[in-house]
């Protein structure tokens, strides 16, 4: 009888230890389906996954036909196995879904506010149905019709309404009571709050509409040399809505020489915005408020090229992709303080908060905003160095769950794929070199301000030329 029992317990024990390897055989399928569907993983690699997970299927399957105690072996290492192709499985599916959040951008956000001062006791919009609304008629004029037309849709009435030449003259209307409530594009605030002190403080926001404007895509082969926009922003809302750009770099790719030229414009770069300020110049970081795509416009027709990508990042996503990375090596071409942070010339190992920082500061320079460009370049310079050694393997995931609410891209997720299989297949390092555009500083009128004089850089001419020149030469280098 006990040896009847004992011969039941390891049939049970043979029969337990085959449907967990059979459950690791679906494990290991469900991983190398989804492996070759992201495209991530070069063929090669994938071969060695499948050679790798049937023979340890073979292993642990098989030796539940041992008539001995390693049969538990067996069913200890498949269920450890099977544990980790859960969490490989798990792991991938969410990269590719946070990649296609990430990914494919396709739209820009215009959002479209109505301000009231800060006492107005005004709750909501239908409480100011009897108000007094200004809109300026200088710019941005088919997304004020399109506010006025929904403002009247909400309050169910024509509303009384004060035009102005200049988005100035409005909010200086509506601070000195000549108009009750303001309507105009909240990526215009930057420009209200250079023009205004303590603008910000004495309004307040009574309504607000979105406006999305699709953005045509192009058709791009990475495997092709490439540009890639990359705009820093600063904003608390939606990373797609329009805003101005502190940061404009234009990343020239080249897949087959794995060289990277990072050019940095100075935001104040004095230029004209194509389809939208005509012959008038305006700054470059004001293109932004008009949407990325024009952003990209006005560098391409700077520099005569063709940009296929852009990326848009907030600050918040800098110190969040550092930290992730585990810090990063910056060069500092002098010694400076900036936000608290002290800066040694040569080498420093920063943080994400160090890097901000480092990267924002541009008053400790004699060369202001120039020297700030060359900073933000040495950030992303080491971004990429770190992110393209083995170290982003452990942080990949990290990295890509924390970002995807602040970093947008037009990039798809098929095409970044592609870009990482690449990468992984070769293994080559990437050479990165730097330019700066370089400029005379003035004041002058813009475009997106009206009549008062902001401080702008003219371009330098030959700096533009000779930045072109490389970048033709990165792209067509063989």
């Amino acid at each position: 009888m006990e040896k009847h029992i004992q011969s039941k317990k390891k049939k049970g024990r043979h029969m337990a230890g085959k449907f967990i390897a059979l459950i690791q055989l679906l494990l290991s399928v469900g991983l190398i389906a989804v492996v070759w569907n992201s495209g991530l993983l070069p063929a090669k690699y994938i071969a060695s996954m499948v050679i790798l997970l049937l023979v340890l299927f073979g292993f642990c399957f098989g030796i539940q036909y041992v008539k001995s105690r390693l049969n538990i072996v067996g069913i200890v290492l498949s269920a450890l196995i099977s544990i980790c192709l859960a969490g490989g499985l798990f792991y991938t599916m969410q990269a590719a879904q946070i990649m296609k959040d990430v990914g494919g951008a396709s739209y820009k956000t215009d959002n479209m506010i109505v301000v009231v001062k800060k006492d107005d006791p005004a709750a909501n919009l239908l409480a100011a149905k009897n108000y007094r609304f200004g809109v300026q008629t200088a710019v941005d004029k088919d997304n004020n019709q399109k506010m006025v037309e929904d403002v009247q849709k909400v309050i169910g009435r024509d509303m009384k309404l004060e035009e102005y030449a200049t988005l100035q003259e409005e909010a200086e209307a509506l601070l000195k009571g000549r108009i009750d409530a303001a309507i105009y594009n909240e990526a215009f605030n930057g420009i209200l709050e250079d023009a205004i002190e303590d603008y910000s403080s004495e309004i307040r926001i009574l309504y607000q509409y979105g406006i999305d404007t699709p953005i045509e895509p192009e058709e791009t082969d990475v495997e092709e040399p490439f540009n890639i926009y990359i705009s820093g922003i600063d904003v608390s809302g939606p990373i797609t809505t329009n805003s101005r750009s502190d940061v404009n770099i234009i990343m020239t790719v080249n897949p087959k020489t794995k060289k990277i030229l990072l050019t940095t414009t100075p935001r104040d770069y004095f230029v004209q915005i194509p389809g939208v300020s005509g012959e008038q110049r305006d700054k470059l970081t004001h293109a932004g408020i008009y949407g990325v795509d024009v952003s990209m416009n006005t560098l391409e027709q700077l520099y005569g090229i063709d940009i296929s990508y852009y990326a848009r990042v907030n600050f918040t996503s800098l110190i969040t992709i550092v930290d992730a990375l585990g810090g990063i090596d910056v060069h500092s071409d002098y010694d400076f303080k900036a936000l608290g942070f002290s800066f040694k010339k040569g080498i420093n190992h920063l943080n994400g908060e160090e890097s901000l920082a480092f990267s924002r500061e541009r008053y400790s320079f004699e060369s202001g905003d120039n020297q700030r460009g060359k900073n933000q370049e040495a950030v992303l310079t080491a971004i990429l160095q770190k992110a393209m050694s083995p170290a982003i393997l452990t942080s990949a995931n990290e990295i890509l769950r924390n970002i995807s609410d602040c970093v947008e891209t037009n990039m798809t997720q098929d095409e970044m794929s592609r870009l990482i299989n690449m990468q992984l297949s070769s293994g080559t390092a990437w050479t990165i070199e730097s330019a700066a555009a370089a400029g005379q500083g003035d004041n002058q009128a813009c475009y997106s301000s009206g009549s008062q004089l902001l401080y702008v850089m003219w371009p330098d001419e030959d700096s533009v030329r000779q930045i072109a020149e490389k970048m033709k030469n990165v792209r067509e280098e063989k």
